[in-house]
């Protein structure tokens, strides 16, 4: 008996960090010591691993065991390292060639019986041993999807512990075909990463997807939706119940491109980590939407946890959309805390043991009423909130959040007429979506050689430099700051729109005409 080492991967945030599993079986009392600042789940693993060996029909080492779990002072936390730990031990005790050992990683939590259950964060942690130059991964059935997705590294599905050791015992595992007749690696959906329409809710499959033809009545938020998508900007919709800002929300994110391969890969891990993938889809191929209810705390919507950090609704919602219904509703601490994350694309979870960075790049999207009574305002039977109620209800969105809000939209009933009238302007989102599409080839050319994706992302200083504006274009908005009734993040906000109006248009920069309609959109009097 000697020391065995295998590896395995140590999740923070959304970033793997590669683990040594040392095990040592030697002289001295019987018993089972785990070291490596453990968390109190791998601290229960002694447990789970030791009945997954004895009922998989292998002897258990009756003398010292130690595991140790390198480095020592990165934090380790869950489940993920048990079938290391067990793979390690029973190399210690001489039961599988220890040389199998040492390339391979090993991924997945073990029941008691010995069957290998799926965990959370299999991309992230694939895609770290990746980069560390593994080229054979052990994870279990459930997780093989998922961790194929990654290129150039061998993944062996495994059903139980037994039939991994068994093959072990006969076969170094970076040269194992298949196990359980499953062929290694697992190929590649041949579907991925090719634009479609994005797939109904697992519950609700059969349902058609939402599509923009569907809102009627709202011509001017329909564009707004359509100007959001091509630029990536945030979007605020004020109107009475019933006006349609739920459905316009909801269909955003069918305006939106597919996601790229490095994006899908990007937002698949997110979700992993937060075992919120869809069952069946180990890859997520479109902007995701996330709709948190108002009651959400800061944790919920920033992401935190106190022991494992976890990502949160605008982590979530990173290359897609966050919707927040009633926004006015939600406490002043949550929605001061999306100020950081507009700004930066990404939010950092500080805490005593580990500081943690998650991707945040998302499209804000507030819908608010006009009052809080949320009761349908007619001439007949008008309103019974004072003014002053109204201030005090819009005045829980602050100033700086709505200063980082684009597009501003007034949403107002609409007469049968206007209804029936606007039907044969209505189009669906797969029209309105080509339309973006080409506008974000327009962006990508005219931003080509920088770090910035749409116009939403480029910063001030290349906006009053290399894509300053003619005079004549900026006249209204010089106006405008003279009078102070725009702000220096506000000029920045029009010129982002104004770029994204003269993309949806095919024009070179923007004009008079898209200055002056960016400034309505910006202001909220279009």
């Amino acid at each position: 008996m000697a020391v065995a080492r295998t590896r395995s991967v140590a999740l923070v945030g959304v970033s793997g960090h590669v683990v040594e599993v040392e095990a040592d079986v030697g002289h001295g009392l019987a018993g089972v010591s785990l070291i490596g600042m453990l968390d109190t789940a791998l601290s229960e693993a002694r447990d789970r691993v030791r009945s997954a060996v004895v009922n998989s029909r292998y002897p258990w080492p009756d003398a010292r065991v130690t595991i140790s779990l390198f480095p020592a002072s990165l934090p380790k936390r869950g489940s993920i390292f048990d079938l290391a730990i067990a793979v390690a031990l029973i190399g210690a005790a001489g039961l599988v060639p220890r040389r199998h050992l040492s390339q391979p990683f090993f991924i997945g939590e073990l029941g008691l019986d010995g069957t290998l259950r799926p965990v959370r964060g299999v991309l992230p942690a694939v895609v770290a041993a990746a980069e560390a130059g593994a080229r054979t991964v052990v994870v279990p059935m459930a997780n093989a999807a998922e961790a194929a997705l990654v290129p150039d590294v061998r993944v062996i599905p495994v059903p139980t512990l037994a039939e991994l050791i068994e093959s072990m015992r006969t076969s170094d595992p970076a040269r194992l075909t298949s196990l359980d007749g499953i062929p290694d690696p697992l190929p590649l959906p041949p579907q991925a990463f090719q634009p479609a329409t994005p797939a109904a809710p697992a519950s609700d499959q059969i349902a058609r997807p939402p599509d923009l033809a569907d809102v009627a009545g709202q011509a001017v938020a329909r564009r707004a939706l359509e100007v959001c998508a091509a630029g990536g900007h945030n979007l605020w919709m004020l109107g009475q119940p019933g006006t349609g800002k739920t459905m316009l929300a909801e269909r955003l994110p069918t305006l939106l491109p597919a996601l790229d391969r490095d994006q899908a890969l990007e937002v698949t891990s997110i979700h992993s980590v937060a075992g919120t993938l869809p069952p069946g889809r180990p890859l997520l191929e479109h902007a995701p939407f996330v709709a948190p209810h108002h009651t959400a705390t800061v944790a919920a919507v920033i992401g935190g946890g106190s022991t494992v950090v976890r990502p949160g609704a605008v982590s979530l919602a990173h290359r897609g959309v966050l919707f927040l219904d009633e926004a006015p509703e939600y406490p002043a601490r949550v929605l001061d805390s999306l100020r950081q994350p507009l700004e930066s694309g990404q939010v950092t979870v500080a805490r005593a043991a580990v500081t943690v960075t998650f991707p945040a790049r998302f499209l804000l999207v507030l819908a608010a009423n006009p009052c809080p009574c949320a009761e349908p305002s007619t001439p007949e039977n008008p309103c019974r909130c004072t003014p002053s109620e109204r201030r005090r209800y819009l005045a829980r969105l602050s100033g700086p959040l709505l200063d980082r809000v684009d597009v501003k939209v007034r949403l107002t009933r609409s007469t049968r007429r206007e209804l029936l009238a606007d039907r044969q302007f209505i189009e669906t989102s797969a029209t309105v979506a080509a339309r973006v599409l080409t506008a974000r080839e327009n962006t990508a050319k005219r931003l080509a050689g920088t770090p910035w994706r749409c116009n939403a992302e480029v910063p001030s200083q290349a906006l009053h430099g290399r894509f300053r504006l003619p005079s004549p274009a900026m006249s209204p908005l010089y106006r405008c700051l003279d009078t102070g009734e725009l702000s220096a993040r506000g000029l920045d906000r029009v010129l982002r729109i104004a770029w994204s109006l003269a993309d949806l248009t095919g024009k070179p920069q923007p004009e008079l005409t898209e200055t002056t309609t960016a400034l309505a959109m910006w202001t909220g009097l279009e």
